[in-house]
């Protein structure tokens, strides 16, 4: 099994454990479009980093090492570039599995996924948040057009 693979596994296993709270708790923003909801039920860029980012960059986005290596998201200066951030996302990183939705059918479980409105929100998140101060938003459309071929929902 390929270190993408394990990746997304490790990815499901999280899903699991969140998805209980995440139905308690999932609220949709009037009139938003369902699809831009995702698996998550939510748009909220907090709930999404809580939810999926936090177990490994942390509740302060301070990163870890131990097990593996993720890294600091406060203060980082590459988040001056929401296209990277987008990218790191859509695509995966290291051992940071793509949250881009994709079937496998060999999988038991649905691999964790974020829709481009997802992924605009939790960005724009990080990058106001955790002494970031980042003013310039990424939209979904943004975030569209950096799929790559393989990655186009």
């Amino acid at each position: 099994m390929n270190t993408s693979a394990l990746a997304r596994l490790a990815s499901i296993g999280m899903l699991c454990a969140v998805l209980p709270a995440l139905a308690a708790s999932a609220g949709t923003a009037a009139g938003a479009d369902p699809a831009d909801n995702g698996m998550l039920g939510t748009t909220d860029g907090m709930q999404i980093y809580t939810q999926i980012c936090q177990g490994c960059h942390m509740s302060e986005g301070r990163g870890a090492i131990g097990a593996g290596y993720y890294p600091a998201l406060a203060g980082n200066p590459n988040l001056a570039s929401s296209n990277y951030m987008a990218v790191t996302i859509l695509n995966g990183r290291r051992n940071m599995p793509s949250f881009v939705h994709v079937e496998h059918p060999e999988f038991f479980f649905p691999t964790t996924w974020l829709s481009d409105t997802q992924i605009a929100n939790v960005i724009n998140y990080v990058r106001s948040h955790f002494g970031n101060h980042y003013d310039n938003p990424i939209n979904p459309a943004e975030v569209a057009a950096l799929h790559t071929k393989e990655s186009k929902p």
